[in-house]
């Protein structure tokens, strides 16, 4: 296999090759390799090479999973046993878990070859991925702008070719957010839907949920099925579905009544080039047969705002603390980029009463959507406001915490309400704006109706594909 046909192959062709004998894991992971070895040093997407460890797991015998030989890469939020877990964050460089996340154990079961870990924000907390520990990551299709964050590394990489899928998490929009910026199909599943084990019920009081990054529908619908299913104690659990994903997500999802939102809760200005990249797939729907109708969300930008803004600061706050107990010593200067310090000294402000409020807060806007939903089968929106941003924008406000928020705010107001509601959303790549920069399009459906977004994915995908777009890339071009 040419490294020309690796990139142009998804993750279900690659493990198909492997079943029939076509191809070996090895060949799969040094084809990986090559590419990575091509394209990092432009794109600054992976920070671990695990090389070595991946050649050990395919001597050993990989399990023979749906995706055996299949190469992937993890998010540096996910732990391996025996790989420091840094989240590109400087107090956390010696913090190498004992065990694998069950995140981590399912991929291992489904056979996949994990070879490296990929480029995040400090700590999850940036909606672009440029943190000072390991510098920024570039967006593949233009280097002078962002890939997006805080699944940047993962994203840039899967759509340069270096892997057809990589890990994604998702507090406020980082699957949805990368994806839009680099082209990419990405679905932040329901909440519960994913486990956050074996160490962890939830991520930051459950607005986070774990998934993926793809070139294709398909493998993020049956790499859902792989990482589907409680663990043990998990405080919020959706049981596995009654047929796996993958096959609900072949069948056509009939005709659909779409809420389409252009307008987000926070009633921010939304750029026109997004708008465009809306009203264009409006008509590819109605063309389709959906019936389509324009509203507003049921919910308080500003109580949303409020709400998850605190719960994020003290979960930041409760972490880092949890982290200094176990090495029994203070913060240090340097232990953590300027505004991190300032998210955490706010969030160890914070009362229990605080707390609670804000939870009830997620929890009354998940009941207000829970009702629209009632009306409607799916939400169409813009994922962002604006098209991918620079690099350095939100960079030169780092010492303005105030101005920081309230930009990254203007950029992605649409994808955060389904982090506080736990509703599954995705963003599909359908619209590639100026500059050759893609601009991603968001739906949203009721708690645990994954399987409807992935129908009509598949739809769009079908009716308007996307892969030929990966190669027109120039990588390492500022044009």
């Amino acid at each position: 296999m040419t490294i020309d046909e690796y990139q142009s192959y998804d993750a279900t062709d690659l493990a198909g090759f492997v079943r029939n004998g076509e191809v070996t894991p090895k060949e799969l992971l040094a084809l990986a390799i090559d590419r990575l070895e091509t394209t990092n040093p432009l794109l600054n997407a992976v920070t671990d090479i695990l090389y070595e460890r991946a050649c050990n797991d395919i001597e050993a015998g990989l399990p023979d999973g749906p995706f055996r030989g299949v190469p992937f890469l993890l998010k540096d939020q996910l732990d391996v046993a025996g790989v420091p877990t840094r989240r590109a964050c400087r107090l956390l460089e010696e913090e190498v878990p004992e065990v694998d996340s069950e995140y981590v154990s399912r991929i291992r079961g489904a056979g996949m070859v994990m070879f490296g870990k990929t480029n995040m924000p400090e700590l999850g907390l940036n909606v672009t991925t440029e943190p000072e520990m390991h510098g920024p990551t570039r967006s593949p299709w233009n280097g002078a702008h962002s890939p997006g964050g805080s699944s940047g590394g993962s994203a840039a990489a899967v759509a340069a070719g270096i892997c057809p899928a990589a890990s994604a998490t998702d507090g406020g929009g980082s699957i949805r957010i990368p994806a839009s910026c680099c082209g990419l199909f990405g679905m932040k599943p329901s909440r519960g839907r994913v486990s956050f084990g074996p160490d962890r019920g939830e991520g930051w009081g459950g607005l986070t949920s774990h998934g993926l990054v793809s070139r294709s529908v398909r493998d993020s619908a049956a790499l859902l099925d792989v990482l589907s299913g409680p663990a043990l104690g998990a405080p919020y659990a959706l049981a596995k579905p009654g047929e796996p994903i993958a096959i609900a997500a072949t069948r056509k999802p009939g005709k659909l009544k779409i809420a389409l939102v252009s307008n987000p809760p926070s009633q921010t200005a939304v750029d026109d080039e997004c708008l465009n990249a809306v009203n264009d797939v409006v008509r590819l729907l109605k063309n389709l047969g959906h019936e389509i109708e324009e509203c507003s969300l049921p919910v308080n930008g500003a109580e949303l705002r409020e709400a998850s803004g605190l719960i994020i600061r003290t979960k930041i706050a409760e972490s880092i603390e949890q982290i200094l107990a176990r090495r029994r010593r203070v913060l240090r200067e340097g232990d953590l980029e300027p505004t991190t310090t300032l998210i955490y000294e706010a969030g160890r402000q914070v009362s229990g009463t605080q707390y609670s409020e804000s939870i009830e807060s997620i929890h009354r806007i998940g009941r207000q959507m829970a009702e629209f939903m009632k009306g409607f089968d799916a939400i169409l929106s813009p994922t962002l406001a604006e098209p991918p941003i620079r690099l350095g924008v939100l960079r030169e406000l780092i010492m303005d915490p105030p101005a920081l928020f309230a930009r990254m705010r203007s950029y992605s107001p649409f994808c955060n309400v389904y982090n506080a509601s736990g509703q599954p959303a995705m963003s599909v790549p359908l619209y590639w704006g100026e500059n050759n920069l893609p601009i991603g399009v968001q739906f949203a459906a009721a708690l645990g109706q994954e399987a409807k977004l992935f129908q009509l994915a598949a739809q769009l995908e079908m009716a308007r594909p996307w892969q030929q777009r990966y190669k027109w890339l120039r990588i390492g071009s500022t044009a």
